[in-house]
């Protein structure tokens, strides 16, 4: 190799970190894509479009909103995994994908190694919730009806892999009660059925079985956090009722595609937390019982981890399988 030839060699990568870099600091340029592996109208889609109205302010370009449902979230994520990695496609993660990384094996990508984590935006609990005509008035009575008649009393969920099925699950392992697993497609049918006293329990979000549970329709035994919800004050979290160490909750987040330069991340994370940290958004979001989390991009890393590895051992130890 000439000497030309070798400078230039040697050179190359020094010229790419540059290039790289001159993206970056005029990112962005266009529209960013946001993916959203979910239908209109649930949480993620929901605050999805509220952060990206405020990301629209600060970073001075629209992010659209791209809803891919399909699979238990695996069509959109995959699509996510596909794209160029410039920062001008993200995807919105949430429970349901840190599960999927066990419960769905065969899938064409893998969180830690296809994504790079960018921001989470907040956690939220459940509600466990059980119809009047049961008869049981606190999680310790349904514990024991439950272990009185091991396998028949149910509950519902909104589909195998979901967060209310995780939710139920987590219960039964933490308290060695054998209640059926009743899996609908979407949470509308599981909702009207507990509301018709057709299933014996559910958990579902706060926000949602709120107003269910205000108007006697239905009982609230527990929530699903470490703290007590916002708007159910007076109804104690599971781990406080008789469910020491239970915790399962709602959260959502952003990654993007491996290779996304990291100024770009780090840019997309500064000015997520700052909307996340100012006063009126904190407000306006935990009236919908929808906690803030500003985090730097290797601390969300560590808690996708970890979800991932909490929910394989429940998979594993419940013997849980896709369907």
């Amino acid at each position: 190799m000439t000497m030309t030839r070798r400078a230039a060699a040697l050179g190359l990568p020094l010229v790419l970190a540059g290039l790289r870099a001159a993206r970056a600091d005029d990112y962005p340029s266009r529209p960013i894509r946001v993916i959203i592996p979910f239908g209109a109208g649930g949480p993620t889609d929901v605050f999805t479009r509220a952060l990206g109205e405020e990301l629209r302010k600060s970073l001075g370009q629209p992010l659209v909103s791209e809803n891919r449902p399909g699979a238990g979230t695996v069509i959109g994520t995959e699509v996510a995994a596909k794209a160029s990695p410039d920062g001008y496609t993200l995807l919105m993660i949430s429970a349901t994908q840190t599960v999927n990384e066990t419960l769905i094996p065969n899938k064409t990508y893998q969180l830690m190694r296809d994504f790079v984590p960018v921001a989470q935006l907040f956690h939220s609990e459940l509600v466990m919730v059980v119809p009047p005509s049961l008869g049981v008035k606190n999680v310790k009575e349904f514990i024991a009806l439950a272990k009185a008649k091991p396998g028949t009393l149910n509950y519902a969920s909104s589909g195998i892999g979901s967060n209310y099925h995780m939710a139920g699950e987590l219960f039964k392992n933490l308290t060695g009660t054998d209640i059926v697993h009743v899996p609908y497609r979407g949470s509308t049918g599981a909702r009207t059925d507990i509301l018709a006293g057709n299933v014996q329990m559910m958990f579902d979000s706060v926000p949602t079985m709120a107003p269910f549970i205000q108007a006697g329709k239905v009982l609230a035994l527990g929530t699903s956090g470490t703290t007590r919800s916002v708007n159910l004050p007076a109804v104690p979290t599971l781990a406080d009722a008789g469910v020491p160490g239970y915790e399962a909750t709602i959260w959502i987040g952003m990654m993007a595609p491996k290779g996304t330069p990291q100024a770009i991340v780090d840019r997309l994370n500064g000015a997520i937390n700052k909307i996340l940290t100012r006063p009126d958004i904190k407000e306006a979001w935990e009236k919908q019982d929808a906690k803030p989390d500003p985090m730097t991009p290797a601390q969300f890393g560590e808690h996708i981890q970890a979800e991932i590895v909490k929910w394989a051992k429940l998979i594993k130890a419940n013997n849980i399988k896709a369907g």
